[in-house]
């Protein structure tokens, strides 16, 4: 078998998930175009997708937040470094969904297609105090369990979080528990994936079978603007962060070693798989070994810039479909908030970022159902971009982290002239 063949194969291993999903999608918009209205026969078989989906998300965010905090015990003990790296990581995550919230300003996103008309009071009907008690708690333990109280439910998982790394050795037990429920919901979260190319392809076949082939135009224009904000922001800031963190060695530096992590994350789509090779960039650009060994694992699942951009520009897809304005003030407050958090929740989770967007269709309180079918489409077909970004970024924040801790001379005395 020839070395040709063999990078071929591997490359499809890799990429399997999206090309399936690609093929089901097309499938569908075939089906859409040859029989319109007709297609209607096959939407229940989105509709089943969605509904295992979301039968699967509650207990899913549960363990998987419960179980990061639980896990932080040997970061945590380092205090000063651990408060720094979070600083670092928040504000990258922030400079980002700000980035592309001016590119969404820039290249406004309309659609010719506006797939339902929600009133506007439906959507904020409550009292400001109340909508605030609302989104962050819930009145019993059982409304924890539905997905109206997504935010709710993310603060009662941090908490458990961190009531476990408080109970010492008689929570240890509890600790196991968390990471092997983690482990269950992702691999449940894999299986329930493995439909995604039949489910979505359904509902792409519904979508065209009643819009018409305009529906593809709806698409064309947020891949195209978030392809091209994140070069931008690869190229241009990740320039500025290494330049900020060591002048222009640290620009030399990291140009010089990231070209490996970078194809990982290209390669893989998986920030955990690129840990490895960000932690030997970080070696070769000099990090201490007491930085890089913590902001790397820490970072693959709880800093992500690439998903930051990618959030909102699936909410601004999402208010475009609904026929509502983006550019409100209380709504970007929002979306910035929503990002910090799915940076967060999306974590090493294979398909993580369905949940992010269920969190923004919640919180903005559009239908489920319209809603999340569109921007899971988007995020899927904007994940390798993505990965690349929310990966790489670990390596050159690692950089920043070591400039704030160690000084400005931290690389120029690794690296003596």
């Amino acid at each position: 078998m020839s070395q040709g063949s063999i990078e071929s194969g591997s490359l499809f291993k890799t990429y399997s998930s999206i090309i399936w999903l690609l093929c089901g999608i097309i499938a569908g918009s075939v089906l859409g175009l040859l029989f319109g209205k007709d297609v209607e026969i096959i939407k229940p078989l989105g509709d089943i997708f969605l509904n295992l989906l979301f039968t699967a998300i509650i207990p899913l965010i549960f363990f998987t937040i419960a179980s990061s905090i639980a896990s932080l015990e040997k970061s945590e003990k380092l205090g000063k470094l651990f408060v720094v790296v979070i600083g670092v990581f928040l504000s990258t995550v922030l400079i980002s969904a700000v980035l592309m919230i001016v590119g969404v300003f820039i290249f406004p996103i309309h659609q010719d297609i506006i797939i339902s008309k929600i009133p506007l009071e439906s959507m904020h009907s409550a009292s400001g105090g109340s909508q605030i008690t609302q989104l962050l708690t819930a009145s019993d333990f059982y409304e924890l369990l539905s997905r109206k109280s997504m935010l709710a439910l993310i603060i009662f998982s941090f908490l458990i979080g961190f009531a476990s790394l408080r109970s010492g050795e008689k929570g240890e037990s509890f600790r196991t528990f968390l990471n092997s429920g983690n482990e269950v919901m992702k691999q449940l979260l894999h299986m329930i994936m493995k439909t995604a190319p039949v489910g979505l392809g359904a509902y792409f076949a519904y979508q065209v079978g009643i819009f018409g082939p305009q529906l593809f135009g709806a698409y064309a224009k947020p891949l195209g603007l978030y392809y091209g904000v994140c070069a931008f922001y690869f190229v241009v800031f990740f320039s500025l962060y290494a330049f900020l963190a060591g002048g222009k060695l640290g620009l030399k530096v990291f140009w010089g070693n990231n070209i490996t992590p970078a194809l990982t994350a290209l390669g893989t789509c998986s920030s955990i798989a690129t840990i490895p090779a960000n932690l030997e960039a970080a070696e070769k650009m000099k990090v201490p070994g007491y930085i890089r060994n913590v902001a790397i694992p820490l970072g693959a699942p709880l800093h992500k810039d690439g998903s930051s951009m990618s959030s909102i520009i699936k909410i601004a897809v999402i208010f475009a479909m609904f026929g509502k304005d983006f550019t409100d003030p209380m709504t970007l407050l929002t979306a910035l908030g929503i990002t910090v958090i799915v940076s967060v929740v999306e974590g090493g989770i294979p398909n993580g970022g369905y949940i992010g967007e269920i969190l923004a269709i919640t919180i903005y309180g559009f239908p489920m159902e319209q809603a999340l079918p569109a921007a899971m489409i988007v995020g899927t077909l904007v994940d390798p971009m993505a990965t690349l970004l929310n990966a790489n970024g670990d390596v050159v924040s690692s950089m920043l982290i070591a400039r704030i801790s160690e000084g400005k001379k931290w690389l120029s005395a690794a690296i003596p002239f």
